[in-house]
């Protein structure tokens, strides 16, 4: 407890209090409202302040506040993480709903935006599915507000406790179906928002407890269960089901490649990169993808029905991707988001350019690495592409400013000389802007997702000598 600001008989927490000293009387004020004020020690105040908010933090008297809204729920859409994380440390209840419209802190968090607060809620036990009066889940109601990032969070959380009952024995079971130690690195993975095959596999091929064939085949094994409860269940869940198994497939890949080629993922990883010579295009991965969902074992599920019409009449290498898709349908609309995302590995918030051809995003260096063995094919037809479209749009912008500059000498006002009969002419302009309404459309032959997925073998040349561009 320091950096109080005392002029004026009053300052601020870190924590976020608020402390006014007023007639010998300290007096703490919580950032959302309510007041209480006690005597305290003059020498020793300062942990006094700390003790007694801890007090009156675990008192069900700051409960009964006005329409309803907890501390914790004004922490949360006030953005305060500190605060959040003191109040649930003192058994702050996650779950009430005793607001007058039924909001609870889940909510709130989506609506501040704050990444932090909503995986620390989630992480206390939140319900994701209750709803508010207006039938708006904590989900829905971040959306609406375009605080996707929360969206994304909300939708991709899974409990660490529902993986947790795998670690032990169940029924007749002599041993849990989940070793302890990999119920950590395979939440992780569950939990992560970048859907992106590679980074899954980057991950997998990070943590040498789970870059073993036994160990994915405990993972995926877990996985098929957790897909099986979920469709059986009495409410059916098939968005976390769909994840569960796309999960699990390329868990499963990911076993067939460390048998087939000495414990290696490289040979995978560089198979879902390699694009086509001609513009790049991740071949292999989109028909990854696509047999990823044409394998989801429950065939009547409408999840399935309505990706399979949604993919199944694009054409390979035209949008929408699957990988888009699909990712839309596990971590909600997102409609327009202005982000650019890595061309290797899918991270969002990717701000580093190929310093050649510059139309091709990473996140580091590692990513332009990874990916120059099949990048260095187009990446000098991408550099006169974009050279030609960079003369092409500057054509269009001189012929703008002609056309505007011979539009002005003709509207110019004109002045006759002055005679006896002759008066003066003011000329007057009509219509406005040329306005046409353009419209493109892009019909795609049918293709089916029963295609065969065949790897293509390659040999990655050395790394590029360059360095991307800020």
């Amino acid at each position: 407890m320091n950096g109080y600001l005392m002029s004026g008989g009053e300052g601020t927490t870190e924590k976020g209090f608020k402390v006014a000293f007023e007639h010998e009387r300290w007096q703490v004020k919580i950032d959302f409202g309510r007041g209480f004020q006690w005597d305290v020690v003059a020498e020793n105040w300062l942990p006094a302040v700390e003790r007694r908010v801890s007090e009156l933090i675990s008192n069900l008297d700051l409960w009964e506040l006005k329409h309803g809204m907890t501390p914790l729920m004004h922490a949360a859409y006030k953005g305060k993480a500190e605060m959040c994380k003191l109040l649930l440390q003192h058994g702050a209840d996650v779950n009430c709903n005793e607001h007058e419209h039924g909001y609870t802190a889940l909510m709130f968090a989506g609506l501040s935006g704050s990444k932090e607060i909503t995986r620390m809620i989630l992480e206390a036990g939140s319900e994701t599915d209750v709803v508010n009066s207006v039938g708006r889940t904590a989900a829905q109601m971040a959306a609406f507000v375009g605080q996707h990032d929360c969206v994304t969070i909300i939708n991709n959380f899974f409990s660490r406790e529902k993986l947790d009952c795998y670690t032990k024995p169940q029924g007749l079971d002599k041993e849990p179906k989940l070793p302890v130690k990999l119920a950590g690195p395979l939440h992780k993975i569950i939990i992560t928002t970048n859907l992106h095959p590679v980074a899954i596999v980057l991950m997998v091929k990070e943590n040498p407890l789970l870059a073993d064939v036994e160990a994915l085949g405990k993972c995926y094994r877990v996985l098929d269960l957790i897909i099986e409860k979920c469709m059986k269940q009495r409410e059916i869940n098939e968005v976390l089901a769909m994840k569960m198994h796309y999960l699990s497939y390329i868990f499963q890949k990911c076993t067939s490649f460390l048998k087939e080629q000495e414990n290696k993922l490289d040979g995978l990883i560089k198979s879902l990169l390699k694009g086509r010579d001609t513009d790049g295009f991740p071949y292999y991965q989109e028909k990854f993808m696509r047999e990823c969902i044409r394998k989801f074992p429950w065939c009547e599920a409408t999840l399935l029905q309505q990706l399979v019409r949604t993919i199944a009449p694009v054409e390979i290498g035209n949008d929408p991707t699957a990988l888009s898709v699909l990712t839309q349908t596990l971590t909600g609309q997102v409609g327009f988001v202005d982000a650019e995302f890595c061309t290797a590995c899918g991270e969002k918030g990717a701000d580093k350019r190929c310093s050649i051809c510059k139309m091709v995003i990473y996140c580091d260096q590692n990513c332009q690495k990874m990916h120059w063995f099949t990048h260095k094919k187009v990446c000098r037809k991408l550099k006169e592409s974009r050279g030609k479209q960079e003369t092409k749009e500057k054509s269009k912008q001189e012929e703008g400013k002609t056309s505007i500059s011979e539009a002005n000498v003709d509207e110019a006002e004109i002045v006759p000389e002055p005679t006896e009969s002759s008066s003066s002419l003011r000329p007057t302009t009509e219509g406005g802007p040329d306005s046409r309404d353009i419209g493109t459309g892009v019909t795609a032959e049918a293709k089916t997702l029963q295609e065969d997925l065949t790897t293509e073998g390659d040999s990655s040349p050395p790394a590029p000598t360059y360095t991307a561009e800020e």
